[in-house]
């Protein structure tokens, strides 16, 4: 039996006390993308570029642990957007990230491979800690977010998303969740949901949180009770737990969905105000350069239709290019569009007049702080906030699962099994489980 295994099978059978006493696995089976392949997808656009063929399993070195670090046996991870971006180079080649954090101290030198271990969620068990770390041990149950930071320097100790040297791991930092093993700095371990199983406490995550802090935080829109609130791709990764959590927060959520079906998840989560974008047939660009005002107008009116004549007080962005135009006409006076991505173009256009002359605020937001995520995750173990997982895969068909979300083809949150020979194990709490399955199961087979 190797040492992987022998972890595999302390943690499946509960003897989580005795991982401190296995030996650390020389190497183990990570996702990862390759430099000498940067260049496969040339001349392709983005929409034709196949996640397939630039993901790979391989058989990787198990990191040298540094302070403040751990090491963490993963059960289950998850898929985001940065992972499809990632895997078919765009903007661009995630290697530059890992060659200039490699430049940043010896320690840092360890990411600055010809191969990224990829995934930015995570959930499993502490293997070993680093010097320093005093909150975790081995045999801790964990879910990790994904903010890397270093906090040397002055700026980020107000707000650590504002750190100098402020990275999202798997993305811009090697040995991401999408493996075995990951390292990850202990400040972004966080308890594992103990009524959730390893894939559905591995899914919420990087999403959970930036919609958290996009959303509800006063370093985002700081959504209060009442407010009209306009969220793109609702049944989505992120607009999933934008919808769950201006519902739970006294607010009204106008979803926008591009299918029936993912108009009826967008209800089961409670939602009553829903305009399916495919069937009104919207088209906010005449053009690959010029947008069509009518067409905000004609959104804005569905809009005003559905909340009894209310503009929206704020406007959950992240499709872009594509909805920017459009978010800054619909939001009311006053009112605030919050963007956290641009997954359909990172170059938007908007007519100004509508943003200046009515006193609108445009607020970048970026995943969120280590006590966001805290706050997050904590709603999370509440049973207040569900996880939005609709399907899971093996390691090895991380390719295929990437895909699906860069083509759309998904609801909510992907899932991949890592150390977990199954879905379904994990659960410590099956009271509290019993008394949320619906809510934990909205997303399933969807």
């Amino acid at each position: 039996m190797s040492h992987l295994d022998e972890i595999q099978q302390a943690i499946l059978n509960g003897r989580l006390d005795a991982i401190a006493e296995l030996p650390v696995p020389e190497s183990y089976r990570g996702v990862t993308v390759h430099a000498d392949e940067v260049d496969m997808f040339e001349g392709l656009e983005s929409r034709d570029k196949d996640p397939r063929r630039s993901l790979h399993v391989d058989d990787v070195p198990t990191p040298e642990l540094g302070p403040g670090e751990a090491l963490v046996a993963v059960m289950a991870s998850a898929i985001n957007y940065n992972t499809v971006w990632t895997s078919i180079f765009e903007p661009i080649p995630t290697f530059k990230f890992l060659r200039k954090y490699g430049k940043l101290s010896p320690l840092a030198k360890r990411h600055d491979l010809p191969y990224h271990v990829v995934g930015s969620d995570l959930s499993g068990v502490v293997l070993r800690t680093g010097a320093g770390v005093h909150n975790w041990k081995p045999g801790d149950e964990v879910v990790a977010h994904c903010l890397n930071v270093e906090l040397e320097g002055p700026d980020g100790h107000n707000d650590t998303m504002l750190d100098t040297e402020q990275r999202i791991w798997g993305f811009e930092t090697n040995f991401g969740g999408l493996a075995e093993i990951a390292l990850v700095k202990a400040n972004q371990l966080m308890p594992k949901p103990a009524h959730l199983t390893w894939e559905e406490s591995a899914s919420p995550g990087l999403v959970n949180s930036t919609a958290y802090r996009q959303l509800v935080s006063r370093n985002g829109a700081d959504m209060k009770q009442g407010d009209v609130v306009l969220i793109w791709g609702a049944s989505g990764g992120l607009g999933s737990y934008a919808t769950q959590y201006a519902l739970n927060g006294g607010a009204i959520p106008v979803c926008v969905v591009s299918s029936p079906e993912k108009a009826e998840i967008c209800r089961k989560l409670g939602a009553e105000l829903i305009i399916d974008r495919t069937a009104e047939d919207y088209k906010f660009w005449k053009n690959e350069n010029e947008q069509d005002p009518k067409e905000w107008q004609r959104f804005g009116a569905k809009i005003r239709e559905l909340t009894g004549g209310d503009d929206p007080d704020i406007v959950f962005e992240h499709p872009g290019r594509e909805t920017f135009g459009a978010s800054v006409y619909a939001a009311r006076k006053g009112g605030t569009i919050v963007t956290c991505a641009s997954t359909s173009g990172y170059m938007h256009q908007y007519d100004n007049r509508y943003l200046w002359m009515n006193l609108k605020r445009i607020i970048g937001s970026h995943f969120a702080n280590y006590r966001e995520s805290w706050e997050a995750n904590r709603l999370i173990a509440k049973g207040l906030i569900h996880p939005t997982l609709s399907k899971t895969y093996s390691l090895e068909e991380t390719g295929q699962a990437a895909l699906d979300v860069h083509r759309n083809a998904h609801q909510g949150k992907v899932g991949v099994l890592a150390l977990a020979p199954e879905e379904g194990l994990g659960v410590r709490d099956e009271e509290l489980r019993a008394k949320h399955l619906d809510g934990i199961n909205a997303f399933r087979g969807a």
